[in-house]
């Protein structure tokens, strides 16, 4: 063999085995994150579903969150409030991993740190989120949309071989229930109104069985009875499932609050926890008043 087809072959097998090496450590970043997952469980047991600590965020010197500090129960349904440019779209993103902050801890349960995690994995770990405006599959029923939002493997091979089974079709049925949309089932979502489409999507986040729920402004556009039915379903999911309820119609987080002396509220001022107590200690609050409710 001549010396410059044996200079050619070692560069070949070097270069085979640097592609093997890139392989290989891709698939080992991927089984980490995985075995991640797995041994991170969301712990609830000491009863926290959500922690912040000293969360900053700066977008080009204005910090958006500063040094944001906040705890949410298992089971509670938290309200916040605060005007706009507080921080309150910051602080989902970074709950959801779509914002790396500066500083601070995210904690999902007392296990899963939420800053180690991707965005899609945390969706897997069990926290989801509904913006504002509503997404939903309008050319499909609201069934269709349903039974696309399902946990299931969506793998192309699993999609194709997919056959809804007797317990998938049930839990269709029990949040068609809990949704008020139990009779439109087979309506075009497209047809919907605005606050029916915010229910689907409230559903199709269901499907996916959360721990957590963050929902954005949820009955903004909602007509009064909607905006009733709305606070209706919350309650309902209260207790099974955390709540992060961000809104600025404050007569719907006093149907939410109503009764229940230890609800608490949360003000967000310039990235930080200006207040937080029941309602009526929020409202009575001066700086609260000064910089939010007396506008």
């Amino acid at each position: 063999m001549t010396p410059d087809l044996m200079e050619a072959g070692s560069r070949a097998r070097a270069a085979m085995v640097e592609r093997q090496a890139q392989i290989e450590a891709a698939g080992g970043r991927v089984a980490a994150r995985q075995q991640l997952l797995r041994l991170n469980e969301p712990d609830f047991t000491q009863g926290v579903a959500l922690y912040l600590d000293d969360i900053t965020v700066s977008f080009d010197g204005f910090k958006a969150l500063n040094a944001l500090t906040m705890t949410i129960n298992v089971g509670e349904l938290r309200c916040i409030i605060g005007p706009n440019g507080a921080g309150k779209t910051t602080m989902m993103d970074v709950i959801t991993g779509k914002t790396r902050p500066d500083a601070g801890k995210a904690f999902f349960g007392s296990t899963i740190d939420l800053l180690r995690l991707r965005e899609n994995d945390i969706v897997q770990a069990g926290i989801g989120r509904k913006f504002q405006k509503p997404t939903v599959f309008e050319q499909l029923s609201v069934f269709e949309n349903l039974e696309l939002a399902l946990k299931a493997d969506r793998s192309v091979r699993a999609s194709a071989l997919f056959r809804l089974n007797g317990a998938q079709a049930d839990r269709i049925g029990e949040v068609l229930t809990l949704i008020h949309l139990k009779d439109s089932a087979q309506r075009t979502a497209g047809l919907l109104s605005h606050g029916q489409k915010q229910w689907l999507e409230i559903g199709m986040l269901l499907m996916q069985d959360p721990k957590l729920l963050l929902l954005d402004e949820p009955v903004a556009g909602m007509t009064d009875e909607e905006t009733e039915r709305t606070a209706e379903l919350f309650l309902t999911l209260e207790g099974s499932h955390s709540l992060m309820v961000v809104e600025h119609d404050m007569k719907f987080i006093g149907e939410l609050t109503e009764g229940k002396p230890n609800k608490k509220v949360t003000v967000l001022h310039e990235g930080s926890v200006l207040a937080e107590g029941t309602l009526a200690e929020v409202q009575a609050n001066e700086k609260v008043v000064e910089v939010y409710l007396g506008r």
